[in-house]
């Protein structure tokens, strides 16, 4: 679904830059038409019919709402505006012009009615799991997703730890993922919709940033994992998701939606008991069995009795996290393949 917008603006300059930036960043997700005089406004609108419209204060006396299902004031603190207006959304238009995108996406989504089911799947979803934490689990997973990017791939990270990683690894500039928990509490909206305009990019890895307190992870049930997941596919070629370490209904649910499992350990002690509890003791284990693939990192060692499917990750010594998943994402992830780079 795209979102069909309208710029009206007597501002030609701006309509260009604004219209640009869309059609180059956005046009999966936005049809773009443009009017720039109270002429143009008065012959397109009757005919047609859209989903948002930025109009500004020198047009909005000639626009007919009606045939708009949300209209917004395009606004400068050193315009006047109508009377009429008053209801109106305001967006600044003195800001950053991919802010504006994502306030446009955000508000759309909150008042469409579309969702999303398990059939909408575009992406390879991986989860990466492991049943003690501390392991590496996150760094795998971005290391995963970095070499991914370095295949040419559009990869979408998303973090459901019960206490996330995000912002150990990431700036975080954007709104909290909590904006997509609350939708998918309220079984209202467009989850995809929504997700496209509050995500942020970095290092060529597409992301949300952390919830706002620790129970808007708590309030996620298995369908919402189903319907979250499912959202972030359709708008990446891989889709990384990051669990805890819990064996819940969810961490099941993330299983069950996902092509391939990575499994984390590292060579201590409660990381190889935990490990050997869960790969003897807990017939989840035989349901993923087939898709797993065990990532022995720091230099771990595997039975190799349990599986075929390993990859041996080096210590790499550094304080920058990011540093090191980089480091990491020169190895292949190939099923057996050998370490790329040294500790």
């Amino acid at each position: 679904m795209r979102v069909k917008l309208l710029i009206a603006t007597s501002d030609t300059e701006y309509a260009k830059l604004l219209s640009d930036h869309i059609s180059e960043n956005h046009a999966d997700c936005i049809e773009i038409s443009v009017c720039n005089t109270s002429e143009c406004l008065r012959e397109t609108l009757p005919s047609r019919r859209f989903d948002a419209a930025l109009i500004d204060a020198a047009l909005i006396e000639s626009a007919d709402l009606s045939s708009i299902r949300l209209p917004m004031l395009l606004w400068s603190e050193h315009e006047a505006a109508a009377e009429a207006t008053g209801e109106l959304v305001r967006m600044n238009k003195h800001q950053r012009i991919s802010k504006i995108v994502a306030a446009v996406l955000e508000r759309y989504a909150k008042i469409s009615n579309s969702r999303h089911g398990s059939d909408s799947k575009i992406a390879n979803i991986t989860t990466v799991w492991s049943p003690a934490g501390g392991v590496g689990k996150t760094t795998v997973a971005l290391a995963y997703a970095s070499a991914k990017i370095s295949d040419d791939k559009k990869v979408f990270y998303l973090n459901l730890e019960d206490f996330s990683s995000v912002p150990g690894y990431f700036s975080e500039n954007g709104k909290s993922i909590s904006t997509v928990f609350e939708m998918l509490d309220n079984n209202d909206g467009n989850v995809k919709m929504l997700i496209q305009g509050i995500c942020n990019r970095e290092n060529g890895i597409t992301y949300l940033c952390s919830p706002d307190n620790y129970d808007d992870m708590c309030i996620l049930t298995p369908e919402n994992i189903t319907e979250l997941s499912a959202s972030c596919a359709e708008l990446a070629d891989e889709l990384v998701i990051d669990l805890s370490s819990a064996c819940d209904a969810r961490t099941r649910q993330a299983f069950e939606v996902a092509d391939k499992v990575l499994i984390v350990t590292e060579p201590t002690i409660t990381a190889k008991a935990k490990l050997a509890q869960f790969t003897s003791q807990n017939d989840v284990f035989e349901g993923i069995k087939e898709k797993a693939v065990f990532v022995a990192n720091k230099g771990a060692v595997i039975n190799e009795t349990l599986t075929e499917h390993i990859i041996s990750f080096p210590l790499v010594q550094s304080t920058d996290a990011s540093e090191v998943y980089k480091a990491l994402s020169e190895i292949s992830f190939a099923q057996g393949a050998q370490p790329l780079v040294t500790s």
